[in-house]
């Protein structure tokens, strides 16, 4: 479904990127690994259209380098920042709505689907996105890119500062995306989570893949752990 090959991305003349390689099947959950700085972010970034990049990032076959982000999102690839991004004067049900495709005849998510993953939402579902705590705005984030019915989600670091009973609400729905089927290329840094829902692993080191396996095969490698993940 998503295939990239050797893909540069800069910040101005920082050359973050060296030729990354990887793809992700449909179906397929990929975790993509690493420490803080080495790329993964960047790399989600190029493939959404919102970092300056070279290479080639084919989705369903289509070349989507050089496109603007709105239309890779027309185009069925969700992607979940790792700012958030809410819209903080709208309520949670707004923003959902914000959320939607608009001449979706049947989407394979509903607002009664969001409400059942997070029940928290539903109870705030008229409050102001704004007055949410941090784990409330990454449940909404999360469910307002699913509204947009992608085929395709790319997420970053959904774990990053909750606490546990929020990151296990977080590891429910990636579980939800692997039973139904979603095509997931997840940033994370929890190993525990990471390990647990993707179907293959890589790791990034210095803008690179270092490595590329089964979780099985990750956790048998104590070498790429302490090299690449390790603090």
């Amino acid at each position: 479904m998503l295939r990239v090959a050797d893909l540069h991305a800069f910040y101005g003349k920082s050359h973050v990127l060296h030729g990354v390689h990887f793809d992700v099947g449909a179906g397929e959950i990929v975790a993509l690994l690493g420490r803080n700085g080495s790329g993964r972010s960047t790399t989600v970034k190029a493939v959404m259209g919102l970092v300056s990049c070279t290479g080639t990032v084919r989705f369903k076959e289509q070349e989507i380098v050089g496109h603007h982000a709105f239309d890779i999102a027309h185009r069925g690839i969700g992607y979940v920042p790792e700012n958030r991004d809410i819209f903080p004067t709208l309520t949670v049900h707004q923003n959902l709505m914000l959320g939607e495709k608009s001449g979706q005849k049947q989407p394979r998510w509903s607002f009664e689907d969001m409400y059942r993953l997070f029940p928290r939402l539903k109870e705030r579902q008229h409050t102001e996105a704004g007055v949410l705590s941090g784990g409330e705005q990454q449940m909404l984030t999360l469910c307002r890119t699913l509204m947009g019915d992608p085929q395709l989600i790319m997420i970053d670091e959904p774990t990053e500062g909750l606490a546990p009973m929020i990151v296990e609400l977080v590891a429910e729905y990636l579980r939800e995306l692997k039973r139904r089927g979603m095509a997931v290329l997840l940033v994370e840094q929890k190993l525990t989570i990471a390990l647990e829902v993707a179907d293959r692993c890589l790791v990034m080191g210095h803008g690179q893949i270092v490595f590329e396996g089964t979780p099985a095969q990750l956790r048998a490698d104590a070498a790429v752990r302490k090299e690449w993940l390790e603090v």
